[in-house]
Parts: structure tokens; C-alpha cells; sequence
């Protein structure tokens, strides 16, 4: 029994899981892109001005409209807006097929890259398309090791976490089967991201999440609001809207395990936290690799 116990027990490492080093920018859709020198407000509240002022390094601002339907127009306003808010180097990584994130001239431009920014669209094309590639291999090697800005809008920002809602009306949720997820890119787990929050209603179908795994922190994101997370869970408001945190670990009466499809579900003593800019937030999710 003696030699039993020895073979169970396992040297504690004082950090099993290393902290990112890197930034992430989730934002709620609709950021303000206007740098028009006479609005005055620009320099205080502007989320992609943050962006840019959390750039470490001379490497270029990558581009990646891979979400949107329209790519090219996506990336020309993303391009304006870093151009103007002084980036010397704004590149455009235009990824249609999986293949194309493979690519090796790819990889060379996002391992010297200071800044990603994925735009909005639909975040299952992120998934579908980049899901699995070396591009979003070293993308995450590179948040983990190096203090690169990640940011993403809208569909960018929902594909970041997982699980990810990528299907659900806006006035859909209080029925099971509603809300449909998948594995996003997984820079944060433990974490479900929704858009648009409190201008599309989107309150219930993030309950709806929640009630199928209360383990998992929900993440509401007003328009032109933002959270930037250094460390991997410590989050900052950022923008001129709010952030809504959905918090279900102590809660009762859930029932979305015994109801059946089509039915509506049960969910009691949900923390809810409603967080504007310069609010802070530790995320209470566990350490665990992020690569």
C-alpha cells in the first residue's frame, strides 16, 4: 500500500499552464472609425485607437476579412482607419480556402505581426476555414508566448471563445434547441462571446447557453464596447457602450436537461453583472493551456 501512494503522488509545478503574454480585443460590432480631426471625443473613447496603442514592436497590422462575405471592402476601412491612426505597415491576409491558411508566405507575414484584426461577418467561416490550420496554430502559439494584439469584431470577437454561438434569432432562446454552438478558435475557453447584446436582445439565448453548461462565463458585448484581456481572464470595458457578464455557477432550478426540443426552459439565480468603461472583471475560469 505503501509503494501504492508514492507511485499516485505527482510533483506540483508552481505554474502548470503558462499565462498568454499576448492581448486579446473583443469588441461588440459597430467600433467607431471616424478620425476626423475635430471630433474632439476620438482620442478618449475610440476602441481601435486602443488597439493600436497596445501594439509592442515595429511588425505590421494584419488584416484578416475572412469572416465577411465582402473581404475586400471589409479589410479597405480597416486599412484607412490603422493608416490613419498611424501604423506604418497594414497588411491583408484575404483567406477563402483552407488551404490558403497553410500557406508558408502566410505564416511568415503573421510570425513577424504586431496586431491581427479578424472582422466581422460569420463566424463559422473563421471556424470552418481556419479551424485546425497552421495558421491558427501559430497564431496561438504566438498569444501565448508573445505580447502580440489579437482583436476581432462582431463574428471576430464571438469566434474567439468557446463555445461559440454561431446560429439563433435575436428574439430566439427561451426554447431548447434554439441556440446553436460549435468550438470557436478557443483563445478564450470557458468563455461564450455574443455581439450586438443590448441592441438585438440577446439576454436569453446567452441564458440558454449557460443553462447547458453552467461552468461556462458568458460574455455579452454592446455595440462600439469592447473588453481587453491581458493575462487570459482579466478583462477591461473599453468603448462607449456596456458589457453584460452572465455567471451561472451557483445557479438552481435549471431544467434544460429534462425538457424536451421545442420546449421552453427553466433557469434561476443567475449573476448578472453590468460593467461600462474602466470597469474590471477576473474572469473565474481555470488555468489551462491555450496552445
Amino acid at each position: 500500500m505503501t509503494t501504492s501512494k508514492k507511485s499516485a503522488a505527482r510533483p506540483r509545478t508552481a505554474s502548470p499552464c503558462p499565462h498568454p503574454k499576448g492581448v486579446l480585443i473583443s469588441i461588440g460590432g459597430h467600433e467607431r472609425k471616424d478620425t476626423e480631426a475635430n471630433d474632439a471625443e476620438f482620442a478618449d473613447d475610440s476602441i481601435l485607437k486602443r488597439f493600436v496603442e497596445e501594439l509592442s514592436g515595429d511588425g505590421p497590422v494584419v488584416v484578416i476579412p475572412t469572416a465577411s462575405e465582402e473581404p475586400i471592402e471589409a479589410a479597405r476601412d480597416y486599412i484607412k482607419i490603422f493608416t490613419d491612426l498611424g501604423v506604418k505597415r497594414v497588411e491583408v491576409l484575404d483567406i477563402r480556402r483552407r488551404d490558403e491558411a497553410d500557406n508558408p508566405e502566410c505564416l511568415t507575414v503573421l510570425e513577424t505581426a504586431a496586431g491581427i484584426m479578424f472582422t466581422g461577418g460569420d463566424q463559422l467561416r473563421l471556424t470552418a476555414l481556419l479551424g485546425g490550420t497552421e495558421m491558427l496554430r501559430l497564431l496561438k502559439a504566438r498569444y501565448t508566448h508573445d505580447r502580440i494584439v489579437i482583436a476581432g469584431t462582431s463574428a471576430g470577437a464571438a469566434a474567439m471563445s468557446t463555445p461559440m454561438i454561431y446560429q439563433g434569432r435575436n428574439d430566439a432562446g427561451f426554447v431548447k434547441d434554439e441556440i446553436h454552438v460549435t468550438t470557436g478558435l478557443q483563445f478564450m475557453h470557458d468563455v461564450a462571446v455574443d455581439t450586438h447584446f443590448v441592441a438585438r436582445g440577446r439576454i436569453v439565448r446567452m441564458a440558454q447557453i449557460i443553462a447547458t453548461n453552467p461552468g461556462c462565463i458568458g460574455l455579452g458585448l454592446e455595440e462600439d464596447t469592447a473588453v481587453l484581456v491581458t493575462n487570459g481572464n482579466e478583462l477591461e470595458v473599453i468603448g462607449n457602450g456596456m458589457v453584460v457578464i452572465v455567471d451561472g455557477r451557483e445557479c438552481e432550478g435549471n431544467t434544460i436537461h429534462e425538457i424536451k426540443p421545442g420546449e421552453v426552459f427553466s433557469i434561476r439565480n443567475l449573476r448578472i453583472h453590468l460593467l461600462a468603461r474602466g470597469q474590471r472583471y477576473t474572469l473565474p475560469i481555470q488555468e489551462q493551456m491555450h496552445i
